[in-house]
């Protein structure tokens, strides 16, 4: 006779929806002493390079920007503009991107989010790197940030500059990483806006002219949302698996129809600025050949059936947004 003290087996999972509560084997027991050791390629690949445009093309516009305010008050900008903040700037903006994307893959990799996803070599998820040193390179990157961000500090002797830094860590850390990460709560979007826009662009424009002002505004608002698009339509890409993880955000909250109907209105948002920008300076018209980027990043969104294609659409976006800044950075400054 069956004991009646026996216990049944409770079925495995996470129900609560809480990020961190459901931890998910991606290969079990044999498959994890077949993992090859992660080489140096591999951890090329996990930096996400096809990522690094969105640090890139901030900085860059910011610098336009604040070479037109120099033209436009008759100063020669090539005169007075601290190439060496410039410098600084980039790196600061390349080593926060780079810094976040080890950061997001070790924090995913030990919650179990990346288990399935579709892209470039999660190192701690697929187990081929260990997860604190994963975590140890994300630190590293973010002390180089931190190194190049006390430099300009010096440069500028605008001497708040590191409680700005300071924050901008912590937002990169706390996407993915901590107890209650809002990147799983939808608020990634809303972060990217701000620190890889507005901050990056017109942080990067206030460095060297000293003030801000409605186009370095309008400058930072087209790079945030071109950085919106891109966090977006990699969480479209992702939207199953984050479904099954845990991982709310603004992708699997709403029907993929209308995912697909705000990275579009992201992507075209831009070129509505870029209108206000012709009309200050004719050859900003320039910055609508961006476009032929744009376009079949679109069309691809609009007719994705897959997880790849959606790589192919993010590439796409973060090449619209260097083109983008690129060629209006270029119209101002020349």
């Amino acid at each position: 006779m069956a004991s009646r003290t026996s216990k049944k087996k409770r079925p495995s999972g996470n129900r609560s929806g809480r990020p961190g509560t459901q931890k998910i084997v991606a290969h079990g027991a044999q498959s994890q002493q077949t993992v090859r050791p992660a080489r140096f390629g591999d951890w090329i690949s996990a930096a996400r390079p096809a990522t690094l445009g969105l640090g890139f093309a901030p900085v860059l516009l910011g610098w336009g920007v604040a070479i037109l305010q120099f033209l436009l008050d008759d100063i020669n900008p090539w005169d007075v503009l601290p190439l060496s903040v410039v410098a600084l700037c980039f790196v600061v903006a390349l080593a926060l991107q780079v810094g976040v994307n080890f950061a997001n893959d070790y924090s995913d990799g030990i919650r179990g989010t990346d288990t399935h996803r579709v892209g470039p070599t999660r190192l701690t998820a697929s187990g081929a790197a260990p997860a604190k040193q994963v975590r140890l390179v994300a630190f590293i990157f973010f002390g180089v940030a931190v190194v190049a961000g006390l430099g300009i500090t010096v440069l500028t002797q605008i001497w708040w500059l590191p409680a700005v830094g300071a924050v901008a860590i912590a937002a990169a850390w706390f996407y993915t990483g901590g107890t209650k990460p809002y990147g799983y709560s939808g608020l990634g979007e809303l972060v990217v806006f701000i620190f890889f826009g507005l901050v990056a662009t017109s942080g990067t424009a206030f460095l060297l002219v000293k003030a801000v002002w409605i186009d370095s505004i309008l400058a930072g608002v087209a790079m945030g949302l071109f950085s919106m698009a891109v966090l977006h339509i990699n969480n479209v890409r992702d939207r199953a698996t984050d479904i099954a993880a845990g991982k709310r955000t603004l992708a699997t909250r709403m029907p993929l129809w209308l995912g697909r109907v705000f990275y579009t209105l992201l992507m075209v948002a831009p070129f509505g600025l870029l209108v206000y920008f012709s009309l200050i300076l004719i050859s900003a018209g320039w910055g609508f050949f961006a476009l032929f980027i744009a376009a079949p990043a679109l069309l691809i969104t609009w007719t994705a059936t897959n997880p790849r294609e959606y790589v192919l659409v993010l590439k796409l976006t973060v090449w619209t947004s260097v083109a983008y800044a690129a060629l209006l950075a270029y119209a101002f400054a020349f």
